[in-house]
C-alpha cells in the first residue's frame, strides 16, 4: 500500500504524521525526485531561499528570492525534460522577525504556485512542510549564561 494513497498528487500541506524518511523512500519507490530543505537556522527571506536552493542542487540564482525560486521550481526544471513527480519537504521552516506568517505565507505560495504548474503538465508535486518553534523573547534584562562565566 502506498504512504501517499490518501495524498492529492499536487498539493502544499503540513507534514503532520509524516516523516522525511518515510517520504524520501516513497518518492524512491515511485521514482519521484525527493526534495529537502533544512531550514532551521535561517532567518529571512534571503537566507531561506538561498537553503532551499542550496539543498535543492539548484543554480544560485534560482535561490535569490520567492519569483526566481518559482521560476526555478517551475519552467528551468520543465526545460530540463520530461519530469516523473516530486516528493519534496520544507523542514523547520523559521518563525522569526524577519520571516513571519506573511513570509511563510508567500513562500508556500511559490510552491502552491509550482504544484499548479506541474499538475497542468500531469507531474505530481506534493511539498510538505513543517515549522520551526517560536524562538521565545528573552526577559528584559537578561544577559545570558556567558555573563557568568
Amino acid at each position: 500500500m502506498s504512504l501517499l494513497m490518501r495524498v492529492p498528487p499536487n498539493l502544499v500541506q503540513s507534514i503532520r504524521a509524516y516523516r522525511a524518511p518515510e517520504l524520501q523512500k516513497e518518492a524512491m519507490r515511485l521514482g519521484h525526485h525527493f526534495l529537502y530543505a533544512l531550514c532551521t537556522n535561517a532567518l529571512t527571506k534571503q537566507q531561506v531561499c538561498a537553503r532551499i536552493g542550496e539543498q535543492f542542487f539548484f543554480p544560485k540564482p534560482c535561490s535569490k528570492n520567492f519569483d526566481a525560486l518559482r521560476n526555478c521550481l517551475t519552467e528551468v526544471i520543465a526545460e530540463a525534460g520530461p519530469q516523473p513527480g516530486f516528493i519534496a519537504v520544507l523542514d523547520q521552516l523559521p518563525n522569526t522577525q524577519k520571516f513571519d506568517k506573511e513570509a511563510r505565507e508567500t513562500l508556500l505560495d511559490v510552491f502552491r504556485d509550482a504544484a499548479e504548474f506541474w499538475a497542468e503538465k500531469k507531474v505530481p508535486f506534493r511539498v510538505f512542510y513543517s515549522f520551526e518553534e517560536p524562538q521565545s523573547p528573552q526577559p528584559v534584562g537578561w544577559v545570558g549564561p556567558h555573563a557568568f562565566k
